[in-house]
């Protein structure tokens, strides 16, 4: 393995991080560093979250600043307002011994003046979300004329939020004699669509392999009935007592749900989401960063970009319906070589996507059976006992105190006491465990199966109406693109429930009252040049003419055919060729053909 000073890295960024204890280059820095450094044409670096991606476009970006000129050279998007920051202070740690370089992030949710000055001042890095940039851009402070590198991180995040317009428009106000450094945890049709439009004789570089899940995470489904999902997740937290964890959630709703219970039953958990304001979401990501908070309970769009170190564990509740954000929650874990563990809890009619997931990742789930109360109450019995043995004893600190304390437990035998101690760590769940819920048999739901396919798709949540839309994933039209789509027509803060994807349509739920603004908001519209439905989800024949027209006219058709002719026979043509045809319609006798029969053929 090469050293820094091998690829290139020059003397006061190699003083930089080493005292950061950077010791040899990671696999993606020894890669992509030399390359950045000695070749000037684009870049595509295909590489999980966590393998130390900043430091590898970071210091050769640094190393290519030009301090003499004080105008902007470089900008970094990414897809949050927490990766932003995390990237910002990376570069000012990276370059500390450098001098006059000036690294300004900008982002929304906080004042827009301070970085008005900051950037009037001059800069040489922007790191940017992509909305303030464009913000900036029109008020003229963010001038972008000479910038001569490009890097887009996270850049299959950005796509899935929605941001591929505002990409499209940042691109196109920078000069085209510049280099474009993509970086992405997957290679989607989406950034193939980037690269074909805006890179030019872009040089891939792959650590591991495309598209696969990181390379150090275990995947484990655990499969339970709808109804006992919490109870599988209180059990599983309490079988790992060390657990540090991100639990997924589908809706913002769901989110501050679990978080509420986990809270309740004695948990340190937090929810993150997009109703908080961001002042709470800051408080709430320092306390975890800080491991002051062990569960966090947080929505996809929520955690974007979400850099911590040392997580255990990862665990879906519920599986998202696109397959690429299952590879982003489980990138959380497993990060810069070490093993992390992603737990799927799962009902039975999301099997399939549990196989769908296998199939992209190239990965095997293992099925997981649910911890029982006795194994783990022996697992937290064992972390009391080993917090017991561990705890370091100042003599001198309580050396005034054990005179008092002997005589009180002078009466007590040793095992007495020792029950009392761990009866008084350990008690909240002896309490609990002694009197569980049982956590039924998952039924065999072949037939219920089939009951849901005939009872159609999901259950619209108590006080939400489900509407339609003609927009679907093969029209870009991903999570993030949905709710950007919906803020720009609808006025207001619009708040939105579950939100199905499919292929070529979309169903989202919102609140009752909302339903007849939002479908007038949108119905009309255009995305992309198309025309946009939308309308009540239990009337989707008004998104297309003449739909009405076929659905009277079907169901006689095939009634006709039910009753005259149960085996569908084309009779044309067995008048033509009957023989063929003897013998294999027994409910049809030779006077029965015969009654069939043209007349002009009597």
């Amino acid at each position: 393995m090469k050293t820094f000073e091998e690829l290139g890295v020059n003397e006061e960024i190699r003083r930089a991080i080493t005292e950061m204890g950077f010791v040899q280059p990671m696999p993606v820095q020894e890669e992509v560093i030399p390359y950045l450094l000695g070749n000037r044409n684009d870049v595509i670096a295909l590489a999980q979250t966590g393998t130390g991606k900043t430091a590898a476009f970071g210091i050769p970006l640094l190393q290519r600043i030009d301090t003499a000129n004080n105008s902007t050279q470089a900008l970094i998007l990414s897809p949050t307002r927490e990766l932003c920051l995390q990237i910002t202070d990376d570069l000012k740690d990276y370059s500390r011994y450098m001098e006059g370089v000036k690294i300004v992030a900008v982002y929304g949710g906080t004042s827009i003046e301070n970085q008005i000055h900051a950037l009037k001042r001059g800069v040489h890095i922007i790191v940017a979300t992509p909305g303030r940039l464009i913000d900036l851009m029109h008020r003229g402070v963010a001038h972008l004329d000479e910038v001569n590198n490009v890097v887009l991180d996270e850049a299959d995040e950005m796509l899935n939020m929605g941001f591929s317009e505002s990409i499209d428009q940042i691109l196109e106000g920078v000069p085209t004699e510049r280099n474009t450094l993509l970086f992405s945890a997957t290679m989607s049709k989406e950034i193939e669509g980037i690269a074909k439009n805006y890179l030019h004789n872009h040089h891939e570089i792959v650590v591991g392999s495309r598209n696969e899940g990181a390379e150090h995470v275990n995947h484990v489904y655990y499969m339970v009935n709808a109804r006992d999902k919490y109870l599988a997740l209180k059990r599983l937290v309490d079988y790992y007592p060390r657990i540090y964890a991100i639990i997924f959630c589908r809706t913002k709703i769901e989110t501050q749900e679990i978080a509420d219970k986990l809270i309740r039953d004695g948990y340190n958990a937090e929810a993150l989401h997009g109703d908080l304001a961001q002042q709470q979401r800051d408080l709430t990501m320092q306390k975890f960063r800080k491991h002051l908070t062990q569960l966090l309970v947080a929505t996809d769009v929520a955690a974007r970009g979400l850099d911590v170190d040392d997580l255990t564990h990862v665990i879906n509740y519920g599986l998202p319906d696109d397959i690429e954000n299952y590879t982003h929650r489980s990138g959380r874990t497993g990060r810069a070589g070490k093993k992390g563990t992603s737990l799927c809890i799962v009902h039975t009619r999301e099997k399939h996507k549990i196989r769908a997931i296998e199939k992209e990742i190239g990965k095997e789930f293992v099925a997981g059976v649910i911890p029982t109360p006795h194994e783990i109450c022996t697992k937290q019995l064992y972390k009391v006992m080993d917090q017991i043995e561990k705890v370091d004893v100042n003599e001198e600190e309580i050396a005034p105190f054990m005179k008092d304390i002997n005589r009180h437990f002078d009466y007590m035998e040793k095992e007495d006491l020792l029950k009392k101690i761990v009866s008084m760590e350990f008690g909240r769940f002896l309490a609990y465990y002694a009197d569980a819920p049982e956590i039924g048999k998952v039924e065999k739901e072949q037939k219920t199966e089939r009951k849901e396919k005939k009872r159609g798709p999901h259950n619209t949540e108590k006080g939400y109406t489900r509407l339609f839309i003609n927009l679907g994933k093969k029209d870009g039209f991903y999570p993030g693109e949905v709710m950007q789509f919906i803020n720009r027509h609808v006025q207001g803060r619009q708040e939105v429930g579950h939100i199905d994807l499919m292929d070529t349509i979309s169903y989202i739920e919102v609140p009752q009252n909302d339903a007849k603004k939002v479908m007038k908001a949108l119905d009309g519209t255009a995305y992309k040049n198309r025309q946009v439905r939308c309308n009540e989800a239990d009337r989707p024949e008004t998104s297309r003419k003449g739909t009405k027209k076929e659905k009277k006219e079907k169901p006689t058709t095939k009634k006709k055919q039910r009753k005259d002719n149960p085996q569908n026979v084309d009779w044309r043509q067995f008048f033509k060729h009957p023989a063929p045809l003897v013998g294999k319609i027994p409910d049809f006798t030779e006077e029965g053909w015969a009654r069939r029969k043209p007349k002009k053929n009597k």
